[in-house]
């Protein structure tokens, strides 16, 4: 019974993600389909099981019928004994642990069931960052760990899902989408592919116009009119998730709040950071634009 409440409590949050329009939370809308295929899976086993349940229920009444039907004190009398045995052979003393790591096991497979359909879904923001802080390897290295799995800062790397040559090849690919442009213009469609070929390629890009939207934050190692523009985006889940954007130095006198939603227009160029303690792309601007965030405030990575 319990497995499948289990199998079936899966299935209908999946659906109630689903529904509530709220998978661009948890993955790629690349993999979207990969949900479809958990819940009609998850649905079938909980099928299966139910029908299980209901063979076994049968069998149970057929059983009970027949004890019903046998008149024989003497085969009662031998029944209760052997039970009896039974009972004292193999007791609690082995029973019990085994019982409590079901108990356990079931509970650590309800409690995502529990909080992914009860507990709302909080839209990452510059709370996120601030708690994570920043800590960035040297520009010869990779901006991000390369232990999938972990969040990633500033500079999408998608180099963790390739081998060396692939992904020389793969970076080839994507500098020639963008090399020969004369504005870049980065989109949520290809927001996360534009920002890594331009980190991978700085010096390429320099003096180039460059247009993005993001959101704000300042945070204490920011000074005059430089603010970080950021979105949050995911490479395949949650998993491998995390906030992307640039420097950003904007006209003098600009005054803004994190979490402020910005569309920028401007010339790359470069800096020494101290913090970083390394030279990184800066976004010299030359118009912006206040906005609404956006329905969809994350990107996701295209391959």
């Amino acid at each position: 019974m319990i497995r499948f409440y289990i199998m079936f409590g899966f299935a209908f949050m999946f659906l109630l993600i689903r529904w509530d329009g709220k998978l661009n939370m948890y993955i790629n809308t690349k993999y979207a389909y990969l949900s479809t295929i958990a819940i009609a899976m998850l649905l079938l086993l909980s099928l299966v099981e139910g029908l299980r349940m209901y063979l076994a229920e049968r069998a149970a009444e057929k059983k009970a019928e027949q004890h019903q039907d046998c008149d024989d004190p003497a085969h009662d009398h031998e029944h209760q004994h052997n039970h009896h045995d039974h009972e004292h052979d193999h007791g609690h003393s082995h029973v019990s642990p085994y019982r409590w790591k079901r108990v356990v096991g079931y509970l650590i497979l309800a409690f995502p069931i529990i909080t992914g359909i009860f507990l709302p879904v909080q839209t990452l923001d510059s709370s996120f960052v601030k708690a994570k802080g920043f800590s960035f390897p040297g520009m010869d290295d990779s901006f991000s760990d390369k232990n999938t799995g972990n969040h990633q800062f500033l500079r999408p790397d998608s180099s963790v899902f390739y081998s060396k040559d692939n992904y020389n090849k793969v970076k080839n690919k994507e500098l020639a989408e963008f090399i020969n442009l004369n504005e870049i213009v980065l989109s949520d469609d290809n927001y996360m592919k534009g920002m890594e070929v331009i980190y991978n390629n700085p010096g390429l890009f320099m003096n180039k116009k460059i247009s993005l939207t993001g959101f704000a934050y300042k945070g204490e190692q920011v000074d005059g009119e430089h603010y970080f523009l950021f979105r949050f985006g995911f490479i395949h889940c949650a998993a491998d998730s995390g906030v992307f954007g640039m420097l950003v130095d904007f006209p003098k006198g600009t005054k803004l709040s994190d979490d402020d939603w910005i569309e920028v227009t401007g010339t790359l160029t470069s800096e020494l950071y101290q913090p970083f303690k390394q030279t990184i792309p800066v976004l010299k601007v030359t118009s912006f634009t206040t906005i609404e965030q956006p329905k969809d405030p994350y990107v996701y990575r295209n391959f």
